[in-house]
């Protein structure tokens, strides 16, 4: 399927973000790289900063679809857990330029506009995983806790591996760590005596 002026602004800008970081991008080599105008890159965007923002809500919707596929409101919270940290290393390691994009670089230059649109993503998110969490909590399977405590528990000790492979620190594929990540998750969040995972975790 033949792709957009639009959609080759962005894809260059993520291209070049990730090979000259986002001081070092400039407009004329993101043109150069989408084989665009100059006039082509200003209709849609008014700065490498909103090509920027954009961008990083864009790879944050995607982010967020493919965490939320992965848990149903049918799923127990062994299994949830499970679902939801496999998930996440593998969007990482299939999706390694645009994590490296979302999680590394400094949000420092996005402007109010996105950062509204970025709690509205993220609002959503946790509404999504509410659905399937609230239940669970109110049966006594999930702990209560705060959304943001259960995703630190979660997706924290996950990122410390996603984190170093991204930046090149260390070349093993995170997802080795998959079924000690799930273990350590489950023990601080699910109730010991909550029924067990149906079917595999990895």
């Amino acid at each position: 399927m033949a792709t957009t002026a639009r959609e080759d602004l962005l894809a260059a800008g993520l291209a070049v973000f990730d090979r000259d970081g986002f001081e070092g991008a400039t407009v004329a080599a993101i043109r150069t790289r989408a084989r665009a105008s100059n006039g082509s890159f200003f209709h849609f965007f008014g700065s490498k900063k909103e090509l920027a923002g954009t961008l990083f809500l864009e790879i944050l919707q995607r982010y967020h679809g493919a965490v939320l596929a992965a848990i149903g409101e049918n799923l127990g919270a062994r299994e949830g857990v499970a679902r939801l940290i496999q998930a996440h290393l593998d969007w990482v390691v299939n999706n390694r330029r645009e994590a490296r994009y979302l999680f590394e670089i400094s949000r420092s230059e996005w402007s109010e506009e996105i950062r509204v649109a970025q709690r509205a993503q993220n609002s959503r998110l946790a509404d999504g995983v509410e659905r399937w969490r609230a239940p669970l909590i109110a049966r006594g399977e999930l702990l209560p806790m705060s959304p943001v405590l259960f995703f630190s528990q979660i997706i924290g000790p996950a990122q410390i591996f996603c984190r170093a492979y991204l930046a090149g620190r260390d070349r093993a594929d995170p997802r080795e760590q998959t079924e000690i990540l799930i273990a350590c998750a489950i023990r601080a969040v699910v109730a010991t005596d909550a029924p067990g995972i149906t079917g595999e975790t990895t």
